[in-house]
């Protein structure tokens, strides 16, 4: 069967919950559906662990396209030894922590320490190497007929960005939203959260360039992309500490 639809989903951070509620509320349908994932699948939210398995299982049995994002990465670097004390500090920093204590278990939750590093990157190892494997192989970006879809973004002083650094594709942010790309297709990203885009956690609009990340991990809501036949539909649910059947709903662009 034809896919008909594409859903596209960005900055998970560990909001497994939230991912399964928002596929339920898209109707997802993996016969009909091509579901892209933007990255950022761990960190900051409490379930980087579940979020994980639950992004590998789309992506082998229902054919989802999962991105690599920056905090997957640093994961990674972290995990196999090979982060620089500067990285290994971010990591900490920005929801780290977060995600040791999901692969790790509630004994562990209130005592990740960057002192203990080793001891966490053993365990995680010995219980989930084909987790990083996996993130590590996560492809940059994916591209249909109308879209390009991207963690973070494209540079636009770069002629073909399909020769973009690894760095662009995942940390970008004001050199890319703030000016023409011109790669003749609407870049889908993530990474830079909506709110900080025009001050709602809804999809930002931006011309040759649409961003998702609604900030659920910061308490805001999961966005979800629809794309049908070029229309664009957003769907969205909050997190559980906020949802609501009030709150939780759909609009059109």
């Amino acid at each position: 069967m034809k896919k008909t639809r594409t859903l596209a989903i960005s900055d998970i951070h560990g909001c497994a919950e939230q991912l399964k509620r928002l596929l339920v509320r898209c109707g997802f349908d993996a016969q009909r559906d091509q579901l892209v994932l933007l990255g950022d699948y761990v960190d900051r939210g409490p379930r980087s662990r579940q979020a994980v398995a639950l992004v590998r299982r789309l992506v082998r049995e229902s054919g989802a396209i999962a991105l690599q994002g920056n905090h997957d990465r640093r994961f990674v670097r972290v995990i196999q030894g090979r982060a620089h004390p500067e990285e290994l500090r971010k990591f900490f920093e920005k929801g780290g922590a977060e995600a040791i204590g999901s692969y790790l278990g509630k004994e562990y939750r209130s005592k990740i320490v960057p002192e203990r590093v080793d001891e966490y990157r053993a365990r995680i190892l010995s219980c989930c190497e084909e987790h990083i494997r996996f993130l590590e192989h996560l492809p940059y970006y994916y591209e249909d007929d109308r879209f390009i879809y991207v963690h973070a973004g494209l540079n636009p002083d770069i002629r073909d960005w399909r020769q973009q650094s690894v760095m662009d594709y995942l940390f970008i942010r004001e050199a890319f939203y703030k000016h023409p790309v011109k790669a003749g297709k609407t870049v889908v990203f993530g990474h830079t959260k909506a709110i900080e885009l025009h001050d709602t956690p809804d999809v930002w609009f931006g011309g040759d360039k649409i961003g998702i990340d609604g900030g659920c991990s910061y308490g805001y809501q999961l966005n979800a992309l629809e794309i049908v036949d070029g229309a664009v539909t957003q769907v969205y649910v909050e997190p559980a500490t906020r949802a609501s059947p009030q709150t939780a709903g759909r609009s059109s662009q």
